[in-house]
């Protein structure tokens, strides 16, 4: 898993999880997050990696996938053997953000592809209490559409599908059904923008994706984490503040966690 976190922890005011494609891994989008960090300063983004599963559209090879895939089709898209697995793993690294300060609706789900679809099925379904600020789809579907039920009171939830209209692996008009079938579940702010691409991301979509994400989580001058205190900290713990602070080079040579304890307390106290 990957973590690109604001330099300071209490400055973090929302959370993204953004889900690879199959085969994939979190790395696969590491510098998307680190992209819309720099416009982003307050958002923590989460880039958890899938399990390795075989895959039988795949011809049963082991890759990275949150669920099996049998085909494509609407009928083979109907069991997704492993989601809930995945479901769960991603619904726990937002309770784990919860427990940290962030409230549910400082929150979101993106991904693209299969990851896409794993945060449409995931975020739509939560518990009405742990409603999301909105859900990012990149070339993604709605996978499981037989068993999925769209929560009463996530009504409002807004979901951005950015689709290519040249996509050779998930067609548009898949997207297109996806779209039909969650709105006939009664949700009420589905958006799905094409672009003249195959299955990728392009630039004009990455703008947009921008866009979604400052309209859904603006910035918020409310202090949601409380730091730490430096003399509670373990020593990794007070290198990873450090470095964090951009401080690094100044524990260059320091041995004892005192001497951790005091620098960091020195950068705070000079910062308030």
């Amino acid at each position: 898993m990957i973590l690109v976190s604001p330099s300071d922890e209490t400055k973090q005011t929302a959370t993204i999880v953004i889900c690879h494609g199959l085969g994939d891994t979190a790395e696969g989008f590491e510098d998307f997050a680190k992209n819309m960090a720099t416009k982003l300063p307050y958002v923590k983004f989460i880039l958890p990696t899938a399990p390795t599963q075989p895959v039988t559209m795949n011809m049963g090879m082991s890759m990275p996938s949150w669920y099996d895939i049998v085909g494509l089709d609407q009928r083979s898209n109907e069991k997704c053997k492993g989601i809930d697995q995945s479901r769960s793993m991603v619904t726990d690294l937002l309770d784990k953000e919860y427990r940290r300060g962030i409230p549910y609706h400082r929150m979101a789900l993106a991904g693209f592809s299969q990851g896409g679809a794993l945060s449409l099925f995931t975020g739509l379904q939560l518990p009405r209490d742990n409603k999301l600020a909105g859900i990012l789809v990149m070339s993604g579907y709605l996978p499981g559409a037989a068993q999925f039920k769209l929560t009463p009171g996530l009504e409002d939830v807004p979901v951005m599908h950015c689709h290519g209209t040249m996509d050779p692996l998930v067609r548009i008009s898949m997207a297109e059904k996806s779209k039909d079938h969650v709105v006939k579940s009664g949700l009420k702010n589905y958006t799905l923008k094409t672009y003249p691409i195959q299955h990728t991301v392009s630039s004009a979509e990455m703008m947009d994706a921008l866009a979604f994400f400052k309209s859904i989580l603006p910035s918020d001058d409310q202090t949601y984490i409380k730091s730490k205190d430096p003399s509670e900290m373990s020593v990794k713990e007070l290198k990873e503040a450090i470095r964090k602070a951009g401080l690094g080079h100044k524990a260059v040579g320091l041995m004892e966690k005192q001497e951790f304890v005091s620098l960091l307390k020195q950068h705070r106290n000079s910062h308030k």
